[in-house]
């Protein structure tokens, strides 16, 4: 309650009368822009091509990766040599990664019948879809588990949703859409495709019964003019508002995009500076929307001898510690070699940033200052850098108490998170 005694020169209409007037934003930035979901980001996607799906699939890229490691990175140090990784860092790492691999080796799991799957005749795919989802509701899948359908350009539109359908239609006549499921729309160049696959995905709800919105998905930005559009405007912005509260996240398409750009086969990768431009315009135009962000893959497999093995897991490393410092915390794996280094990033990432993030964010808490003076926007980013870090495993939750003196409903509060 305000104090009556300070003079003021405003009377109470003034407030009233502006707050009226800002009513119509006030209502329109809650709906744009609702902040974090507050639900667990997956570090990666795995994609893996229809036809090859099956029950033992992600423990099948578990155990090729646990194998990959027992032959070129037998223990901790080793594994730390290749990667550079501090002492310290070392032991825990190794014995977080191995344990990973096998508990919970995919958290991302993309079914994939777009390039991945390729042109098939009606009845493979159909029977793939079929197949597909008869899987997934028997559990066979990662804890965030779906399809990539072909695109809604003209040639493949009715295709893609026919197998969309069949698979969606699977789940259901199996017992109901299961928790974590995820569609991917790939190739979009126009809000109005993203406005569509709304209105696809509104209509099976209503089929179904199903509560409106129940489905989302995610938009793949692998062309330029998704982007750039031909008025200058930045088309993924737009892409999001279209998709009506439904877009789950924005996943940034290496070599598709980077061809779109003509950059030649050699040097398309993460790290190109057309790579850097697009992600840079995801990112601002998914802030504060929820919608997360995905960094694209390498093409560089870590197979052959213990030498080109290691080149490749240098390279992978580099470019997932690389995404993490610039925001995107989320990447694609497209081989099970990939995953060892993918979780080495990651668990080094939030391990050795633990405790210089825990102290700042205590003293935040405690207002008792230090080395650095932090405002609320600075303790939302460390909050959330700790919930990464418990999200994906990285630090247990006892450690962050410790370090802070904060549970995990604390963390979720100063971070700003939906729950």
């Amino acid at each position: 309650m305000a104090d009556d005694t300070v003079a003021t020169s405003l009377g109470a209409s003034v407030r009233e009368r502006i707050g009226a007037g800002l009513a119509a934003v006030d209502a329109e930035l809650a709906r744009r822009y609702p902040g974090d979901p507050g639900t667990r980001q997956p570090v990666h996607t795995v994609y893996v091509p229809a036809d090859t799906y099956h029950a033992g699939t992600v423990r099948d890229w578990g155990d090729r990766a646990l194998a990959l490691l027992d032959e070129h990175a037998p223990d901790a140090g080793a594994l730390a040599a290749v990667l550079g990784l501090a002492d310290e860092l070392a032991g825990p790492v190794y014995e977080r990664v191995r344990a990973k691999l096998v508990r919970e080796p995919v958290e991302d799991l993309r079914i994939d019948f777009e390039d991945g799957y390729g042109p098939r005749s009606d009845a493979e795919e159909d029977e793939t879809a079929v197949r597909a989802a008869a899987l997934v509701a028997a559990g066979a899948g990662a804890p965030y588990t779906g399809i990539r359908a072909k695109c809604l350009e003209a040639a493949v539109r009715d295709r893609g949703i026919r197998t969309l359908d069949i698979f969606l239609t699977g789940l259901m006549n199996a017992g109901g859409l299961p928790d974590g499921l995820v569609l991917t729309l790939p190739k979009v160049t126009y809000a109005e495709q993203v406005a569509a696959m709304a209105g696809l995905l509104a209509e099976f709800e209503r089929v179904h019964g199903l509560t409106f919105g129940r489905l989302g998905f995610e938009i793949q930005i692998e062309t330029t003019q998704a982007i750039l559009g031909p008025d200058g405007r930045a088309t993924v912005a737009r892409m999001i508002d279209a998709a009506e509260g439904r877009a789950t996240g924005l996943h940034y398409g290496t070599f598709d995009y980077s061809a779109a750009c003509g950059v030649s086969a050699a040097y398309q990768s993460m790290d190109h500076p057309v790579a850097d431009h697009a992600k840079a315009v995801m990112q601002l135009a998914a802030a504060g929307t929820g919608v997360r962000l995905s960094d694209g893959s390498t093409n560089v497999l870590p197979v052959g001898g213990t030498r080109q093995v290691h080149d490749a897991w240098r390279l992978h490393h580099r470019l997932v510690r690389r995404s993490l410092a610039r925001a995107y915390y989320q990447g694609w794996d497209m081989d099970p070699g990939h995953l060892p280094t993918r979780y080495a990033a990651v668990y080094a990432f939030y391990r050795e940033g633990l405790e210089q993030a825990a102290d700042r964010l205590a003293a935040y808490v405690a207002r008792a200052g230090g080395a650095v003076l932090d405002e609320p926007a600075t303790a939302r980013a460390l909050s959330g850098y700790l919930l990464r870090g418990l999200d994906c495993g990285a630090v247990d939750p006892a450690e962050v108490t410790a370090l802070t003196g904060l549970d995990r409903t604390a963390l979720d509060r100063l971070a700003g998170r939906r729950g």
